[in-house]
């Protein structure tokens, strides 16, 4: 029997089927009885089940991360599929196949580095480049680049994610940097590699994606500042120079003010050329990526549109032409 992918499923098919768990809550209805919510994920996506009746009992019987096979109805609930679980079981995480839950970047990982790495070491600014080779020759940071999803749900959810979210921001910073004079170049591509650095502590992504105990109480913007920090003391070890004060407190400016906004999460508006560009770019990035992967998991692909999403507040045209 073919695997039942979760975006693939129908309203109304019954399921039998092995999904990676996460997200699990033991929740009161509205009479004040308890059912079991979690998240159900394979490599194509997620969704979210329902044990209705549950109790103690069903919510210890596995942990988040787990595999589980559950016995279920496909459920088209305001225009998203959700599963009615009827069981759900742990399953040894030996008995199945990891290639149906390694969701990846469909682009090459190894010759995205060397494009960041080269585009980081072409830029003319010494303290720059020193503080890129220090990141570059640090193996552990750059595997986690390599395997970081940029994000739990939103864009780029998947590994490698991060590192393509990185590059494509590179590219775009080197592309619109000479449109505007004023704006540093070499600035700008630094702080679009660091400036969500801090996920690489901010994120679990192995094997299902969540957020460390750091990202929950520091967030991804406080823990980049902190990784530029030590960056920057091992630049200057290395090169045996000061680095800039006011070269650090322009990165660190990029990175808290990246979100642009109070509302998402930024402490500071951005207030230098760099830091807006970045904004820009960054939220142009995201946006066009949110885009591609609602078009691609929509339950209704013969439609012309996408069911509503509420976190855009819109429905998406699907038609190239």
């Amino acid at each position: 029997m073919p695997r039942q992918f979760v975006t693939k499923l129908t309203d109304g098919e019954a399921v039998d089927e092995i999904y990676l768990a996460s997200e699990k809550q033991l929740r009161p209805n509205r009479a004040g009885n308890l059912y079991l919510q979690m998240r159900c994920s394979d490599k194509t996506g997620s969704l979210t089940c329902m044990l209705w009746n549950a109790d103690q009992r069903h919510y210890e019987s596995f942990e988040n991360g787990d595999f589980v096979r559950v016995k279920a109805t496909a459920q088209l609930y305001n225009n998203n599929m959700q599963l009615i679980l009827k069981s759900v079981q742990r399953v040894d995480q030996d008995t199945i196949n990891q290639e149906d839950f390694q969701t990846k970047s469909d682009q090459d990982v190894d010759r995205l580095v060397r494009q960041v790495s080269e585009q980081l070491r072409q830029m003319t600014n010494p303290h720059l480049r020193s503080l890129a080779e220090v990141i570059l020759i640090d193996e552990k940071l750059m595997d986690g680049l390599r395997r970081a999803p940029a994000g739990v749900k939103n864009h780029h959810a998947y590994a490698g994610g991060l590192l393509e979210h990185v590059a494509s921001l590179m590219n775009a910073a080197a592309a619109i940097a000479p449109l505007y004079p004023e704006v540093d170049r070499d600035l700008l591509l630094m702080g679009a590699f660091l400036h969500d650095i801090g996920k690489l502590e901010e994120l679990t992504y192995s094997p299902d994606f969540g957020y460390s105990d750091a990202g929950q109480l520091l967030g991804h913007l406080v823990l980049g500042v902190q990784i530029l920090n030590l960056k920057i003391a091992d630049a200057e070890k290395l090169s045996g120079v000061s680095f800039p004060e006011l070269l650090a407190v322009r990165l660190q400016h990029m990175i808290v003010s990246h979100h642009g906004e109070p509302e998402f999460g930024s402490p500071k508006l951005p207030m230098t050329y760099e830091a807006l560009v970045l904004h820009y770019l960054d939220n142009l990035d995201a946006k066009v990526a949110s885009f591609r992967q609602l078009i691609a998991e929509d339950v209704t692909p013969s439609a012309s549109w996408t069911t509503f999403n509420p976190q855009l507040g819109r429905k998406i045209y699907k038609k190239s032409t």
